[in-house]
């Protein structure tokens, strides 16, 4: 007579990673995950820093709105399809071949010589640029403990706005003394190498492995460097406590109670980044015609990446402690009052201050927002939620450049950035809304990281 098999243990993978510290594995996933990101913000932002001496070169009007419309046209193609893809397939491969692939096309950016040549590239650059974000902070969220998961986004998010940033610096520097293409070459070279690293060690989501029921011996080994008290695979069964996804996940945004606070999110992120890339195109720009030097002028727009980096950095303990809505509703209406008065022409010290103040409130906040939409959709739609958000977002991203293009030959500077400051007004509104539709949406992960508590009771 044989005696029955002992059942395997059953094991919960979301309970072990929130009840985990974050360890050396978990770092090195951010740091890969941050990297990505930092060249994302770098490729993307660039433009706005070296499109006046591209012009100058070329010795024709400025393009500048219609070449930054026209990348993130292609980034927000790029955002929907590759989210999608991620939920099907997985955010590693996702995220690896994309960062390599944007890493060539920017290289190729480098090489063109007429504006035709530079729309078609750039285009199909941003197709490649929308699969960082989403993808890398659903690989955040799903390997942070549930009481540091805010703070790990937060952080993690603002390497774009870092390479933004740094993009700035970077600029400075060479544009001056190598010309507008050596942008280019080190915007493209970098994300070569990243995407190397990351095929040698960054691991897939074991919460979307496990909801698929493939390379359990691989969440097995993962789970091990993160708490290494928990069973193998030969002894356990590996569990997460949601339902596989089904159907189109873009549709499945709205199912479950979700259509509100996902229309609201949608909105948020529309005005947001519409006032984001407006900022981010055209500010060495307007710094250029208000007087300053090339140099001068790159540093006011990468003043503004400053301010949203310290931005993403400072709103973590608030969030923690207030929650998302409270924080994001003052921050937004900050930034309305400091986009206002970019347009006064401020004197030198007092327009760093006032685009540092801009870049806090919106490119802050946009990390936050991020975080937010990672926290609010479970894994089988975490990719698909965070980059339908941002894909609707970049609509915003899109128009905000070539309106501001349109608008400049009929406005002056200052009624320009008083419209500016609208959408941020806006954002402010659409938030406190979106904590009403999150308390009444069912069925879904709306827990604060940190205290436990539901995202919409704060």
């Amino acid at each position: 007579m044989t005696t029955p098999a002992a059942p395997r243990a059953r094991i919960d993978i979301s309970r072990v990673v929130d009840e985990s510290r974050v360890g050396g594995f978990q770092l090195g996933v951010y740091v890969l995950c941050g990297a990505a990101l930092i060249m994302d913000g770098f490729d993307v932002q660039s433009w706005g820093y070296v499109a006046p001496s591209v012009f100058a070169e070329w010795q024709m009007p400025s393009a500048a709105g219609r070449v930054g419309s026209t990348a993130l046209f292609g980034l927000l193609l790029g955002l929907i399809c590759f989210s999608m893809l991620a939920d099907r397939i997985g955010r590693r491969p996702v995220l690896i071949g994309t960062t390599l692939y944007f890493g060539v096309l920017t290289l190729l950016t480098a090489q063109v010589h007429s504006l035709e040549q530079l729309l078609v590239v750039r285009f199909l650059a941003g197709f490649g640029l929308g699969a960082t974000m989403p993808n890398a902070m659903a690989l955040v969220s799903e390997y942070s403990p549930k009481r540091s998961r805010v703070t790990a986004m937060l952080i993690v998010s603002s390497a774009f706005t870092i390479g933004a940033a740094v993009a700035g610096f970077v600029a400075a520097w060479l544009i001056p003394n190598f010309g507008w293409r050596a942008v280019f070459y080190v915007g493209g070279t970098v994300p070569l190498v990243i995407g190397v690293a990351m095929w040698l060690a960054l691991p897939e989501s074991m919460q979307f492995l496990t909801l698929k029921r493939r390379r359990l011996d691989d969440v097995g080994r993962w789970l091990a460097r993160i708490a290494p008290n928990v069973a193998g695979p030969a002894d356990a069964d590996y569990v997460v406590t949601e339902e596989p996804g089904k159907g189109v996940p873009i549709v499945q945004l709205f199912h479950g109670g979700r259509a509100p606070a996902t229309a609201l999110l949608w909105i948020v992120m529309f005005m947001n980044l519409l006032n984001i890339y407006f900022l981010a195109t055209w500010l060495p720009t307007i710094a250029r015609e208000m007087g300053f030097g090339t140099s001068a002028a790159v540093l006011v727009g990468t003043t503004l990446q400053v301010g949203g980096t310290i931005g993403a950095f400072v709103l973590g303990p608030p969030i923690r402690r207030f929650g998302f809505f409270a924080v994001l509703a003052l921050t937004f209406v900050a930034a309305a009052a400091s986009i206002a008065a970019i347009g006064q022409s401020p004197a030198a010290a007092l327009l760093f201050a006032v685009v540092f103040v801009a870049g806090f409130g919106v490119l802050g906040g946009q990390a936050a927002l991020n975080a937010l939409a990672a926290s609010f959709y479970p894994t089988s739609l975490r990719a698909t939620g965070v980059g339908a958000a941002s894909g609707v977002g970049r609509t915003g991203s899109v128009l905000g450049p070539l309106l501001a293009e349109i608008m400049r030959s009929r406005w002056s500077t200052e009624q320009l950035f008083l419209a500016a400051a609208v959408p941020a007004l806006i954002s402010a509104v659409a938030i406190v809304s979106l904590r009403r539709a999150m308390r009444r949406t069912e069925n879904a992960p709306l827990h604060n990281a940190g205290h436990g508590a539901p995202i919409a009771e704060r």
